[in-house]
């Protein structure tokens, strides 16, 4: 059984693990879309954006409904927002830290300018 799950998260993982399938399912929370009104929104080539989603239906991320000649994409588990929320708070932490480390390095460097400063001084 833990076997199977870790596979499971793997493809799972997998299958979000592309910026283009990232912004079609930030773009589903939201609600179903036309394809057509997710290649506008995301501004790529139609090719582009199909080949995306036959990948995050293949992997049961997204399910489909067709009205005519036009399918529309839809988020299969709500959750899937939840996993882009906690992604997107790992990503704002990760910034944090960055920006302190740098802050960190600023500080440090304009101290290390003014000690040299101070023994060139007569």
């Amino acid at each position: 059984m833990n076997q199977a799950l870790q596979r499971f998260k793997a493809e799972f993982f997998k299958a979000l693990a592309h910026p283009t399938r990232i912004r079609i399912l930030e773009l589903l929370r939201n609600g179903e879309k036309s394809v057509g009104e997710l290649q506008q929104a995301i501004a790529s080539e139609g090719s582009t954006v199909s080949q995306q989603l036959a990948i995050l239906r293949m992997k049961n991320v997204v399910d489909t409904r067709r009205v005519g000649n036009v399918i529309y994409y839809r988020l299969r588990d709500p959750l899937v927002t939840e996993l882009l929320d906690v992604a997107r708070r790992i990503f704002d932490s990760h910034v944090i830290e960055l920006r302190s480390m740098a802050d960190e390095d600023v500080s440090e460097e304009a101290a290390g300018h003014r000690s040299v400063s101070a023994t060139r001084s007569p």
